[in-house]
């Protein structure tokens, strides 16, 4: 049986967001971003996810999966926790942060990638406070709250992305 990108359920009621305290309304969004872009996927089987469908742009579903686990290990873990790191996926550079270089066949691994860092990201911020801070690679000091603001940001503008690519794969729309 050839693998296909699972079904998703998001479990984040977005009407309960309004009502709960800032940490939990934060974690909250970002978890329902994260759950929408593996919905935008879900039931593609690899080679739909790689495939660019608005050109001139390389931007694949799967690459958008492989740039987020990306970007989640560079704030959570590398840049707030300070942990030793590196790429999530592993093999040539590509400058893209995962965007690029994507191949079919690895696709089941990248998802599991993607979990497992999303995952170790949480683990990386539970039992910070908000107000903690970290130096950023400009010496900026910047809140825990602002990588989860830059975080949600990251994932809505992706999310619309992936709105485009999977309409022109298979026509599915939705939110």
């Amino acid at each position: 049986m050839t693998w296909t990108a699972p079904q998703v359920k998001r479990d984040q009621d977005l009407g309960e967001l309004g009502t709960l305290d800032e940490r939990r309304m934060l974690e909250g969004w970002l978890q329902w971003h994260r759950e929408t872009l593996l919905a935008k996927c879900a039931g593609l089987a690899p080679a739909e996810l790689a495939r660019t469908t608005v050109e001139p742009s390389n931007l694949t579903l799967l690459g958008l999966v492989r740039h987020m686990a990306e970007v989640e290990r560079w704030w959570f873990r590398r840049s707030f926790a300070g942990e030793d790191v590196g790429e999530v996926f592993t093999g040539p550079a590509d400058g893209d942060e995962g965007l690029a270089g994507v191949d079919p066949a690895h696709a089941e691994r990248d998802f599991a990638g993607f979990r497992a860092e999303v995952a170790a990201c949480n683990a990386a911020a539970a039992g910070h406070g908000l107000d903690e801070t970290f130096r950023s690679t400009r010496g900026v000091p910047l809140s825990l709250r602002w990588v989860y603001l830059l975080m949600i940001q990251e994932y809505a503008r992706h999310n619309g992305h992936a709105d485009f690519l999977r309409e022109r794969t298979d026509g599915v729309t939705g939110d």
